[in-house]
């Protein structure tokens, strides 16, 4: 029970800052105008959206540390210490200030990365990382913190870069962050998405492996996307904007690292968009031959539309798609969540050649 209130409370105030905050994109010009053939909505609508999520995960933490019951879960431990939390809140806030910037002023892509190669920077100077993966074929912990450069010495204390973790981990956090910033093309699919990842997470740590800090932490993740999710459906009355949609794949690949390198359940989470996104990337540099920040209309959301299905029709069947192949990672071994990923793919697999059926008998 206390984690539903957890959500809930989470919600109702995420959706209070999302109408307040939305209110300030409005009078202050932070608004996505349409007109670009890649946006889909007819009528200009407020941005900051991750600034209002922002705001809402930093407010409910603070009380709950501070205020929370002693009988209620503690909000840090050994999994979660205080310096993580810090480090993770001070990402986030470089996200979100690199994010305002650019809806507001329109960067050019290699200024985009700025802000998110200097969240994953702080996460691993705070001492995030991802320790140790599993082996899906054994089952056993194959350790990555054996291989230490030491950088500088201070307060008389080493501080090492960690081969391969650290680099594990920066490959882990960028891949998630523009997995999730690609794929915010309609109204509510990053939102609802990432609340069910973190929800998903939430789960695995609180009855699997009883990580209370990390099950909070996604709880509260989940219910400041699912608050905002009432600005966001379709039809939209505000939207993630860059720091949003880049601070939900950041915050989804912090609980998988916290969580104890949970990254199957991640994966099988995006699974769909991680393909569309690695798909997109190659489609653009290696066939096309230009950059891979270009934006288009060929992801598989917008392909979906183009066969006739509504916003609401194709961001409900990705909903469904990633919390089925979610939740399935709640009940799976390691061996048989690779079963689940090749299964990702096969589905896919199977919904590009379905889409391009469609798209063919409609042009004929």
């Amino acid at each position: 029970m206390i984690y539903v209130l957890i959500f809930l409370g989470t919600a109702l105030l995420s959706f209070i800052f999302a109408v307040v905050t939305s209110k300030f994109a409005a009078a202050h010009s932070f608004i996505d105008q349409p007109g670009d053939p890649r946006k889909i909505h007819k009528k200009p609508i407020p941005l900051l959206g991750g600034i209002g999520i922002f705001f809402t995960l930093f407010v409910i933490c603070v009380l709950y540390y501070f205020f929370a019951p002693r009988s209620w879960p503690t909000l840090t431990d050994l999994h979660v210490p205080v310096k993580h939390l810090f480090g993770l809140f001070l990402a986030a806030l470089g996200l979100c200030i690199g994010g305002a910037i650019d809806d507001r002023y329109q960067l050019k892509p290699l200024q985009l990365v700025i802000a998110p190669l200097l969240a994953v920077i702080v996460v691993i100077a705070f001492g995030m990382g991802v320790d140790s993966i599993t082996n899906p074929l054994t089952g056993k912990q194959v350790f990555l913190d054996q291989w230490n450069i030491t950088l500088f010495w201070f307060a008389g204390l080493p501080r090492h870069l960690t081969l391969p973790a650290d680099i594990l981990t920066f490959l882990w956090l960028f891949g998630t962050m523009y997995t999730t910033k690609l794929l915010d093309g309609l109204d509510g699919l990053v939102s609802g998405i990432t609340s069910i990842g973190a929800l998903i997470i939430g789960i695995v740590s609180l009855f699997f492996f009883v990580n209370e800090p990390t099950a909070l932490l996604s709880f509260i993740v989940a219910g400041a996307f699912a608050g905002f999710l009432g600005m966001n459906f379709n039809p939209a009355k505000m939207f993630l904007g860059e720091a949003g949609s880049t601070l939900a794949g950041f915050l989804l690949g912090t609980l998988a690292i916290i969580s104890g390198a949970k990254f199957a359940i991640a994966m099988l989470v995006l699974g769909i968009p991680i393909l569309d996104t690695a798909w997109v990337i190659f489609r653009r540099m290696i066939i096309e031959k230009r950059s891979p920040f270009k934006g288009d209309r060929k992801h598989l959301h917008f392909r979906m539309l183009d066969v006739g299905l509504s916003q609401r029709q194709t961001v409900l069947i990705l909903y469904a798609v990633s919390a089925l192949f979610g939740v399935s990672g709640l009940f799976l071994q390691s061996s048989q969540k690779i079963v689940a990923l090749i299964l990702v793919v096969v589905v896919m697999l199977g919904l590009v050649l379905l889409l391009h059926q469609r798209r063919r008998r409609s042009l004929s």
